[in-house]
């Protein structure tokens, strides 16, 4: 899984515990053990530490806060994160559910259980009473249901992700109440319905990963309004309507995946000279010519256009482009001959293939 954005968060995060706690209170140490019962997990040992009477030393993936003696970090994550355990080499896998146990440790401010493959069950809907979580990171599992609907309640949560797991239903109405999200990932679920048009009101979100579900209707114009967006990922999904024009003037936009849906009418001039640097809009409904709007601000490390209803020449504007490191035009109704001098011609072939009548270099001639 992508732990770009995790890693410094835990970090953060375990500077404001101590592993030296004295001891850790009875009520706690109870409340870890009844969640260690509904989890089965013998290949790694994960467990083989949760021994004794203080749980807020030396139980693997458990850091308490030093003044409360409550527990405040959960982080039981398998593959690579156990190099230094018996058996690290070989993947991690865990069956069993979350048991909302787990809702009895009040001071928790971080939840990663992640990429165990196998636990199953739904998200404890008592998982909002904790209001100290920042962090709840349980993707890489089998888990099933659908998101607490009531997770407005977290005011302080950064981090948000289900990726890689069996969600269903559609993204909570009182998610805009965490106005403190930065990083929503719910990608490969089963997740349902529109994209709200109260997304935009979450202005600090800087990943919206919401690729691989079944989510349907337009993309809302309110997303351009999130200020510190980096990363938007909608891919795969049953989206349809128009690309909002406004996406290509977002300040910080660097990549863009809208590939695999249903989008339809042409490609925004705003997006070819904005600052995104990864563009997919691949296997849509596009149609019309590619803008001729390319120009110094124009950097991509990859474009893929692939699998449209493109037509026309290509722009000759394109020679313009600061950078083009990968281009992929193929399948689309495109004719004419590729631009000179625009770093095109050292692309493979398979970047053109299947279009009208194409030529030049790469190319047979015109």
């Amino acid at each position: 899984m992508n732990q770009i954005l995790l890693v410094p968060l835990t970090v953060l995060l375990l500077l404001a515990v101590s592993s030296t706690v004295q001891s850790c209170l009875p009520s706690e140490r109870a409340a870890l053990l009844a969640f260690k019962s509904s989890l089965q997990e013998s290949d790694v040992g994960v467990f083989n530490s949760w021994t004794g009477t203080n749980c807020c030393q030396n139980w693997f993936g458990v850091a308490c806060d030093q003044n409360s003696r409550q527990v405040a970090i959960i982080d039981l994550r398998a593959g690579t994160l156990y190099a230094t355990m018996e058996k690290a080499h070989r993947p991690g896998y865990m069956t069993g559910h979350i048991s909302p146990e787990i809702c009895k440790l009040t001071r928790l401010s971080s939840i990663i259980i992640t990429d165990w493959k196998a636990i199953s069950g739904e998200i404890p809907h008592c998982i909002t009473s904790l209001t100290y979580l920042r962090i709840i990171d349980l993707a890489g599992n089998r888990i099933s249901g659908t998101l607490p609907s009531n997770i407005g309640m977290l005011k302080q949560l950064m981090l948000l992700s289900v990726a890689d797991n069996l969600i269903t239903g559609n993204i909570p109405a009182t998610l805009p109440s965490v106005a403190g999200l930065t990083h929503l990932d719910l990608r490969n679920n089963q997740i349902t319905g529109p994209i709200p048009q109260w997304l935009g009101r979450l202005k600090i979100l800087s990943r919206v990963l919401l690729s691989g579900n079944k989510i349907s209707g337009p993309i809302p114009s309110s997303i351009s309004s999130m200020s510190r967006l980096v990363d938007l990922d909608l891919s795969m999904n049953k989206l349809s309507g128009p690309i909002p024009e406004s996406l290509g003037r977002m300040a910080v936009l660097g990549m863009l995946k809208l590939d695999m849906n249903k989008l339809s009418g042409s490609i925004p001039a705003t997006l070819l000279v904005s600052g995104i640097t990864e563009l997919n809009l691949s296997h849509n409904y596009l149609e019309g010519d590619i803008p001729d709007s390319f120009g110094a601000r124009s950097y991509f490390t990859s474009m893929d256009l692939s699998y449209n209803n493109l037509k026309g020449p290509l722009p000759k504007s394109i020679s313009s482009a600061s950078y083009i490191g990968y281009i992929d035009l193929s399948h689309n109704h495109l004719c004419g001959s590729i631009p000179s001098y625009s770093g095109l011609e050292n692309m493979d072939q398979s970047s053109f293939a299947n279009n009208d009548c194409l030529c030049g270099k790469p190319l047979k001639a015109c």
